[in-house]
Parts: structure tokens; sequence; C-alpha cells
């Protein structure tokens, strides 16, 4: 027996994915969202610097059965292309409702060890994307659907730093800033959430440089109070439920999704890789 109100509203809407697309068939953040919307009926547009990574998930939901989702290359750090990506989505679907926003780089130095031009750029990709994209976006939604809700990607980091310093400023900013459109945005009928992911094992951590060791991963594992390490499925099933009716009464909250991690220390040592 089923009511309204297990309605989740997501099928027939229309998502920005940012940031979806994963090295092979890596499960990513973003892949994971796009896979999970495409699978409650969301139309999804699957954007990435690299269009043959949006393509991949593309083809993985088209595998699934799935028949409305789209790739779509861009650097988002360009407001034209920002624009340029909202526009496809309303174009080809004639609204917009939802924008998921995973566009994110990483940067270990400390202050004194960061060039000026790397924390620049760090701040650029992870914090001036996610602003962009929602300034387009943002009119969209009201536009065509009359609202919508957008999910940021934010880190523990921003929560409990442990160096990492350009990186962890970046992800604050992302907190403030989803807190602050949420604000101005609730009288547009528009909710704005931030996701604070822990130690995911996704392509962006283990297809880089050597990968990852197993010895790293036990270390991460540790680190959590269920020990066991994440997933870009955790994230995944969190933006699904941020941007669905369910979720309908919150707005400008930051979710931590890290099985437990922050709740207790030593910190892991993010140097073992």
């Amino acid at each position: 027996m089923k009511g309204p109100e297990d309605d989740a509203g997501l099928a027939g809407k229309v998502a920005i994915i940012s940031g979806g697309g994963a090295a092979g068939d890596g499960i990513g953040n973003g892949r994971a969202a796009a896979i999970l919307l495409a699978r409650a009926g969301t139309h999804v547009l699957v954007a990435d610097r690299d269009l043959k990574l949006a393509e991949r998930t593309v083809e993985m939901i088209k595998a699934e059965g799935g028949q409305h989702a789209a790739a779509h290359a861009g650097d988002m750090t360009q407001e034209a292309e920002c624009k340029r990506l909202v526009d496809a989505a309303v174009d080809r679907w004639g609204r917009l409702d939802f924008l998921d926003n995973n566009i994110g780089i990483g940067s270990r130095g400390s202050v004194v060890e960061e060039k000026p031009e790397e924390y620049r750029r760090v701040m650029q990709v992870n914090v001036e994307t996610m602003f962009l994209l929602s300034k387009h976006a943002i009119p969209a939604m009201i536009k065509t659907a009359k609202g919508g809700s957008i999910v940021n990607i934010s880190s523990i980091s921003a929560l409990r730093p442990r160096g990492l310093t350009t990186y962890t400023t970046s992800k604050a900013a992302v907190i403030g800033l989803s807190q602050a459109m949420a604000v101005d945005h609730g009288r547009d009928n528009i909710r704005v959430n931030c996701i604070c992911p822990g130690p995911m094992y996704t392509p962006m951590v283990y297809a880089r440089g050597n990968g990852m060791s197993e010895a790293a991963r036990a270390q991460r594992a540790r680190a959590s109070v269920l020990k066991t390490e994440g997933t870009g499925w955790d994230v995944g099933h969190t933006v699904r439920f941020l941007l669905s009716n369910h979720a309908r009464y919150i707005t400008g909250q930051v979710i931590v999704v890290d099985g437990g991690v922050t709740l207790q220390g030593p910190a892991r040592d993010s140097q073992d890789h």
C-alpha cells in the first residue's frame, strides 16, 4: 500500500549532473547520482570536461534501459560554458529541476607551501564552478519548473581539517555558498543543500598516480566507526534523497556521509596513499 507521500517526485524531472563522468566503469559520486536519478525516471544531462567520461555514464544508464540521458562536455570554470550547459538541458527537455554540483580537484600544500596560482585554481574549480552553474541554473528552474533543488558536494575536510589547506578552504566555502543560496532562494521554492563525504573509494582516489594500496584502504576503513569505507553509491543515494520530494522540508543543511569518521580521532594520515 502506498500513499502520495511515497512519491519521490523524481520521474519526468530534469537534472544536470556536473562532474558526472568517471574513469573506466568506476562509480564516482556524480556517476552514481546520475544512474540513481535515471533509475527513478529523471532525465539527466551528464556533464564533464571530458566528453568520453560523460558518454560512458550515459551508456551505463542506457544499458539498464534508461532512455532519457545525454552527455555534455564543457569547462565549467567558464561562465559561457555554464550557460550553455543549462540552455542544453532546457532546450532538450523543456525544463530544469535539479542541479548536482560535483566538480572538484585536490591540493595538499600548507599555506606556506601552496603557490598562489594553485590556490586560485583550486578555488576556481571547487567553488566558482558551483557559483557559476547555480547562477544560470536558478533562473531556469524558476522560469521552467517554478522551483528546484541543488546539491553541492563539499568534504569532511571542511568540518575537521587535517591539513590540505587550500582544499579544506575551498570545501568550507562550498558550505557557506550553499547555505547563503538557501537563504536567498527559499522564496523561489529552491532548496539548496550540501553533502560532506568522508573517505570514499572512487575513481578520483584510486585511478590517479599509482592508485591506493590495500594498507591505505584498510586505514581509511579503520577511521570509520563502522569500520568500512564509503563508495560513490553512498553519496549518490544521498543526492537522490535531497533532490526528491522526500526532502521537501530540508534546505541549507550539511549532510555528513562519512561512516562516523568525524565522530572520532585521531585524524587519519592523508598522505598514506
